[in-house]
């Protein structure tokens, strides 16, 4: 599994997470409420590519996300194909009052595997959980689905917020384990050496994941 990551000092990381799943799951209204606590009720579609940066703290360590959305339309494919390169983190996103939606996961995570490396740090996010009475997927199909496919699991409410921080924070955790459990294994990583993460090399991640969040077996990043 390997990661590229940027230092800007010995306590800032940076990793590129993306936004994947159809247009309308609320993709947009995720990030805008954990980059900035808001909520669009009325907003359009993407259109394109935006990121926004988010800093959180892990371990007294200052770890920058860079988190992108990209519009699910399928004629913008184009576009989002492209931005998944580089990426160490995913949130394939789902609409619980859309089994449209949700049919909608095999191929975007064949998608972002064909993209990006197979072993990104993915959560599988049912959002839209406040909507209870319009439901169309059940919370076990979504648990089953992750357990199948090797990702952790997670439903969360943009508009209330519900899960949200959780979701991004997960993956953004992950990502940084993997990447210290790497460095203690190795050696590699000390402080002003040439072989830091700020010279731009690409690190080489191995080892066993584990989350707070429901995750049965991380298949899909065994690492």
């Amino acid at each position: 599994m390997a990661f590229s990551s940027e230092e800007q000092t010995s306590e800032d990381y940076l990793f590129k997470i993306v936004l994947v799943g159809d247009s309308a799951v609320g993709k947009s209204n995720l990030l805008a409420r954990f980059a900035r606590d808001e909520f669009y009720p009325s907003s359009k579609s993407t259109i394109g590519v935006e990121f926004q940066t988010q800093k959180i703290a892990i371990e007294g360590r200052e770890i920058k996300a860079q988190i992108w959305d990209t519009a699910g339309q399928e004629r913008f494919r184009a576009v989002t194909s492209a931005y998944y390169r580089g990426a160490v983190g995913a949130l394939l996103v789902y609409d619980i009052s859309s089994r449209q939606t949700f049919d909608s996961i095999g191929r975007w995570l064949h998608e972002l595997h064909t993209h990006s490396d197979m072993n990104v740090v993915t959560i599988l996010v049912g959002n839209k959980s406040d909507l209870r009475e319009a439901r169309e997927v059940p919370t076990a199909e979504g648990k089953a689905l992750a357990e199948t496919q090797g990702l952790f699991f997670i439903e969360t409410s943009a508009l209330d917020s519900s899960n949200v921080a959780l979701a991004f924070q997960t993956v953004v955790k992950e990502i940084y384990n993997i990447l210290s459990r790497k460095v203690m294994q190795s050696g590699e990583l000390k402080k002003n050496d040439s072989s830091s993460l700020g010279d731009g090399r690409t690190v080489v991640l191995q080892g066993e994941e584990t989350s707070d969040v429901d995750q049965p077996e991380k298949k899909g990043c065994s690492c």
